[in-house]
């Protein structure tokens, strides 16, 4: 079992000793005895304000529900929301703040706001002379393979800002590194490694328990299916939200699924199976309707490729079903929201051509995956 960066703080604790901390976390923030690292750092620390990313720092709502400040029932401490319309931590909630410290699991997808609530925190460290630690913890994906379409800044937002793929293969602590240098934050950025991880474990490898970060990424298996289905955020498709497998169904009313898995077999995808399946979400797309679905079953992660599959069954739905549509542009900035999912106008314009989309998934992944090396703490 390996040590993640909360559970070595005994051996970095000069970064935050005679130091008034904050911390930004969730649930997924903890140590080997399932300990919070609020708690930790409440013993051990001068802890003095609590931050906290979509789903609350107790993981307690669900996407996009925002929240106002409120005093934590635990500690006492102010709890600052960062989602919503207050993404950066304002100098109000930083003034009596030395370092602001992060810990977070993520799920090795780019479109996930944690990252992003990490990448303004350190922008405003850096406006705000603050340093920033970053309790490093796994990429659950495996922090070796890289996949998918690098962002086009013009599309950047809350769920994709830095020209990354959709699976970056890197740990929250390298991408914190990176962020940093590559794409000029210069915070000072101070990262507590972990101890015995090698890049090439997913979750299952650590032996760590997965703590859910989110409500609709309830086990870890999910972080590879979310990579697939995660696109359909974007269309008036129910990515299975308001069912008890979430990210792993994808369905609606109108999809042909005998059909669908019929067009699949052509593209003989490893790693997985698929499986029709009906189920009625209970919140979300498709509300209280029976909709007709599809399941992927990963059963070898190694060879699944997620980002692909995901894009062939954007294509093949798209083709057969009239009454698929990509869901209208919302809020100010009026793109649509498939755009900011993938980064780029060209998957909704072009899906069509699914040949063409696929090689540039190709070119793009092998440029990422060369880039990122120099971003690499563990071997």
């Amino acid at each position: 079992m390996i040590k993640t960066g909360i559970d070595r703080i005994n051996q970095f604790r000069k970064l935050l000793d005679d130091r008034r901390v904050g911390l930004i976390t969730n649930p997924t923030g903890v140590n080997l005895d399932l300990r919070s690292s609020i708690d930790i750092l409440n013993e051990k620390t001068n802890l003095v304000a609590l931050f906290s990313p979509e789903h609350g720092i107790r993981g307690d709502l669900q996407a996009g529900v925002s929240l106002s400040a409120y005093t934590d029932d635990k500690t006492g401490i102010t709890v600052h929301s960062l989602y919503g319309k207050q993404r950066k931590p304002s100098e109000e909630m930083l003034e009596n703040v030395d370092v602001l410290a992060f810990d977070i699991q993520d799920v090795g997808a780019r479109y996930y706001t944690y990252l992003y609530t990490m990448a303004y925190a350190m922008m405003a460290c850096r406006e705000q002379d603050k340093s920033f630690v970053v309790f490093d913890r796994p990429n659950p994906v495996d922090a070796t393979t890289v996949e998918g379409r690098i962002l086009d800044v013009n599309f950047r937002s809350f769920v994709g800002y830095y020209p990354i793929p959709q699976r970056y293969g890197l740990t929250i602590g390298e991408l914190a590194t990176m962020f940093n240098e590559a794409f000029s934050i210069g915070c000072d950025l101070h990262v507590i490694p972990m101890e015995g991880y090698q890049r090439s474990m997913d979750y299952h490898d650590t032996g760590l328990d997965w703590i859910f970060p989110s409500p609709n990424i309830p086990i870890s298996q999910t972080a590879y299916t979310y990579l697939a289905t995660g696109l359909f955020e974007g269309t008036n498709m129910s990515e299975g939200r308001g069912t008890t497998k979430p990210f792993t169904m994808i369905g609606s009313p109108y999809l042909d699924a005998g059909w669908l898995i019929g067009e699949l077999e052509k593209y003989d995808l490893k790693g997985v199976r698929f499986r029709p399946v009906h189920f009625t979400p209970t919140f979300s797309k498709h509300k209280d309707m029976l909709c007709e679905g599809l399941e992927l079953l990963v059963n070898d992660q190694k060879l699944f490729e997620p980002v692909k599959t995901g894009h062939i069954l954007l294509h093949l739905i798209k083709k057969h079903h009239p009454d698929f549509e990509f869901l209208p542009p919302a809020g100010k900035r009026n793109v649509p929201f498939i755009d900011l999912i993938s980064g780029t106008d060209h998957v909704r314009e072009h899906i069509d051509d699914i040949e063409e989309v696929l090689k540039l998934i190709e070119r793009d992944t092998k440029v990422f995956a060369e880039r990122k090396r120099r971003y690499h703490i563990y071997e």
